[in-house]
């Protein structure tokens, strides 16, 4: 009789633990913390809290913070602020990483955008869902006004033995002219953008390779008495078979692909129009660096 009760308070108190189990293996959020967050929700938390956080890499023209200002701006971040805002977000709190830590820190849910003009790249497509790009940039030259020596490719300085290209030390345009074969000793090493503008000036070379926005941010930047010019027309260089070009736009992580799609939707009606210019023209943006019909999807496709 003893040994039935003790088996049946035993079975009770085994009952007990198993059901105290369950309750703890359940999908309810433990008290105090927030359900995870499914795909599509973090444009209705965001909605909800009327701001939203960016990750950005402190790189002008693309985001920055200006000190005068006391806030995070550049390109990719004021356009960001428009499209958000016409989606019901009237904040933007930008999160300053490392480059290279950008889609980690997307991926750890540091922040819910990237807004950092980051590249589209096949690679990159594979960890994050971007948007359609806001830009496409290449190569451009620095040039005397009237360009002297009709300088408007790489290929153009290797046609002149005359001709003297100045790149900055550590810059991948020293590699370009390597691949495009311009020789050593028409390469004029410059510290710097400034140094090399200078170096145009002076005539101790005759045309600064840089990317397009590099240039139009330096002529931005001089005055009409300058004597410089960016060259115009001009070839960006083939590189292995593939051309230079850049295309740049937000990412967003892979289960936020609604997001992504509503912010493209936004972003749609607003690249390539007057307000879209004037908005990115004090960042040295012209209308040369629309994307036009290139998408995130043929750039992911690209091999």
């Amino acid at each position: 009789m003893i040994v039935q009760r003790t088996r049946r308070v035993l079975l009770a108190l085994s009952l007990g633990l198993l059901a105290a189990c369950s309750d703890s293996g359940s999908d309810k959020p433990a008290q105090g913390a927030s359900a995870p967050a499914a795909g599509g929700d973090t444009l209705a938390a965001a909605k909800a809290a009327g701001k939203i956080r960016i990750g950005y890499a402190n790189e002008a023209p693309f985001a920055f913070m200006d000190s005068k200002e006391a806030k995070v701006t550049g390109e990719s971040v004021e356009i960001a602020r428009v499209v958000l805002k016409r989606m019901g977000i009237n904040e933007v709190e930008g999160v300053l990483t490392e480059f290279g830590s950008l889609i980690p820190g997307l991926q750890a849910k540091r922040f819910d955008i990237i807004a950092a003009g980051m590249y589209v790249t096949p690679e990159r497509c594979g960890q994050v869902a971007f948007s359609n790009p806001t830009y496409g940039v290449g190569q451009a030259f620095l040039v005397k006004q009237g360009n002297p020596k009709n300088l408007h490719s790489y290929e153009d300085v290797v046609k002149n033995p005359d001709a003297r290209l100045g790149v900055v030390v550590g810059a991948i345009e020293a590699e370009y002219a390597a691949k495009v074969k311009v020789p050593q000793g028409q390469i004029v090493v410059f510290p710097d953008a400034v140094s090399a503008l200078s170096g145009v000036q002076a005539g101790r070379a005759d045309a600064y390779a840089a990317t397009a926005l590099t240039v139009n941010d330096l002529m931005g930047k001089t005055n009409a008495g300058s004597g410089l010019e960016k060259a115009e027309p001009f070839t960006d260089p083939l590189i292995d078979g593939k051309g230079v070009r850049g295309y740049g736009a937000y990412a967003f992580r892979t289960d936020d692909k609604a997001f992504a799609d509503a912010f493209n939707a936004e972003l749609a009606k607003f690249i390539g129009t007057e307000e879209h210019q004037q908005l990115v023209a004090p960042f040295g943006f012209t209308p040369e660096e629309l994307p036009h019909d290139v998408t995130a999807a043929k750039l992911c496709a690209a091999q």
